[in-house]
């Protein structure tokens, strides 16, 4: 008989190699959750900065102020306008007084900016947040991206003014969801809508309409959107399916919501009315839900009215767009190279032809000229002040105190003329920006970086402006997506190599210049 230890059942054996990658869904729906993380740290981030208020405002949760402030602006963004600024301000304070009712109300409104303020993240360039996550493309490579978001913007309004507008990170936030489809959130929303009412429970059931509300509002802003897009470039939006087929969906969806929210006014109604035949604390609760349910719903019912006009306007505008946008006569802007279109074809020139060219081009070059009298009175003044004395030879002229300009450039001269000896590839085949970057650190130490600035210089060369000057050669720098393996460098390995120009092109223009 035999031990245990003894017997032919071996454990697995555990793979030595490392595991790799779960598969882009799976990354994906991490991605999703790591972007859901990342709207809302702004929310967090008020808490954690309140100690650098100059006072005591512990006592006050900021997250909580700020998730109102994200609710009123959503229900207070109409079609064409959003929230106005100081209207959310106002009724801010009623919340930030509650939760610190022996504090001045002149704290309580500075609460209220400073959180409105820092939700538009007022303090950076382009007002809006960034955060950064990693995903695992399908090469399994990890790799880091950023996801630049907003959580309430700023934008003009067509009668003046400036509104404030929720984003669909704040709504998505406001309503606890990322990047969920509006559509199939919509349906799921009202759907759990119809089920709590006719079970009654009608505390859930607010809940449920109002991010019902949420995601009306926010199916209107991405319209909104397409629609502002449409009239800056009409081309910048496709109109010949994705358009076409979110209008048809959207449509159909205003079309199954109305059917829905009526014969979800019609359950509430039914409660209500089975509220009013008791008098008890309950059913007064049920009572007071079932109106607020009712309002809720109608205002549902009027977002999709506006929807489905804005909707049907849709096509129309696109069309008139497509009219202005392509008959409109283009604007003229013309640049204006003073070397290449005066100085170049000029100096060839004897003194007599040059004169005419320059006279000519400082005459329409200088504008108008504003006469010395516009009234008579002047003009008499003007006549009968005696001329002043002058002097032959004018004024004598102060003695300039000239101070030496210290030299502060990195390269010297001698570094320049080395890193350009090593460009010089006229007669040699185009080389790689590696090679050329170790040769270069043979040489200096500080060469290199030269070596590499004149080769991203050379990567979007001005061939225009070196064909007017009339130089016959020109560095270039082309990128075929291989990646640069240097020590101190990152990027793409430049291909690196010197074009020749059209001499006898260029001498031929100028010919004709002159």
């Amino acid at each position: 008989m035999t031990s245990p230890a003894s017997t032919d059942l071996a454990p697995p054996q555990l793979s030595a190699g490392p595991r790799p990658a779960q598969g882009p869904a799976a990354d994906e729906g991490l991605a999703r959750r790591l972007r859901a993380l990342a709207c809302t740290a702004p929310l967090h981030d008020l808490d954690a900065r309140k100690a650098n208020l100059a006072g005591e405002y512990t006592v006050y949760a900021m997250a909580e102020v700020a998730l109102a402030a994200i609710d009123l602006i959503t229900l207070n963004m109409d079609f064409d306008t959003g929230a106005d600024h100081e209207q959310i301000v106002t009724r801010l304070l009623p919340r930030v007084a509650a939760q610190a009712p022996t504090r001045p109300t002149a704290e309580h409104e500075r609460v209220a900016r400073w959180v409105l303020e820092n939700l538009i993240n007022v303090g950076s360039v382009d007002r809006g947040f960034r955060a950064v996550y990693g995903t695992f493309g399908t090469d399994g490579v990890y790799t880091r991206r950023d996801y630049d978001f907003k959580l309430i913007e700023e934008v003009p309004g067509y009668g003046g003014g400036v509104y404030l507008r929720t984003t669909d990170e704040a709504v998505n936030v406001l309503v606890g969801a990322l990047d969920t489809d509006v559509t199939s959130a919509q349906i799921a929303a009202e759907v759990k809508l119809e089920v709590l009412i006719n079970r009654g429970r009608l505390a859930d059931a607010q809940l449920a309409a109002e991010q019902a509300r949420y995601r009306t509002v926010q199916y209107a802003e991405t319209l909104r959107k397409t629609l502002e897009a449409t009239r800056r470039n009409v081309r910048a939006v496709d109109w010949l399916q994705t358009v076409p087929d979110m209008i048809a969906e959207a449509l159909d969806h205003v079309a199954d919501r109305y059917r829905h929210e009526n014969a979800i006014l019609t359950n509430i109604r039914r409660v209500r009315d089975e509220a009013e035949a008791t008098a008890d604390v309950r059913t007064a609760e049920h009572k007071r839900r079932a109106a607020e349910l009712v309002d809720i719903v109608k205002d549902c019912i009027r977002r999709h009215t506006q929807l489905q006009s804005r909707l049907l306007e849709a096509g129309p505008l696109f069309r008139a767009e497509q009219d202005r946008q392509a008959f409109a006569a283009p604007a003229a802007y013309t640049g204006l190279d003073l070397y290449g279109q005066l100085v170049a074809p000029v100096l060839p020139l004897p003194v007599e032809g040059a004169t005419r060219v320059t006279d000519a081009f400082f005459a329409h070059g200088t504008g108008l000229r504003t006469p010395a009298s516009v009234r008579l009175g002047d003009l008499v003044d003007l006549l009968l002040t005696p001329p002043v004395e002058r002097e032959h030879l004018g004024a004598e002229m102060p003695e300039p105190d000239l101070i030496a300009t210290p030299d502060d450039s990195r390269f010297s001269e001698e570094q320049l003329a080395s890193a350009m000896r090593l460009l010089d590839l006229e007669h040699d085949a185009p080389r790689r920006l590696s090679g050329l970057l170790a040769e270069a650190r043979r040489l200096d130490a500080d060469l290199p970086y030269l070596v590499a600035l004149l080769a991203v210089h050379a990567a979007s060369p001005p061939v225009g402006t070196a064909y007017r000057q009339g130089e016959e050669r020109l560095l270039f720098a082309v990128d075929d997506g291989t990646p640069l393996d240097d020590p101190e460098f990152g990027g793409a390995d430049l291909i690196v190599g010197t074009a020749l120009l059209d001499a006898v092109g260029m001498a031929a223009d100028r010919t004709e210049a002159t």
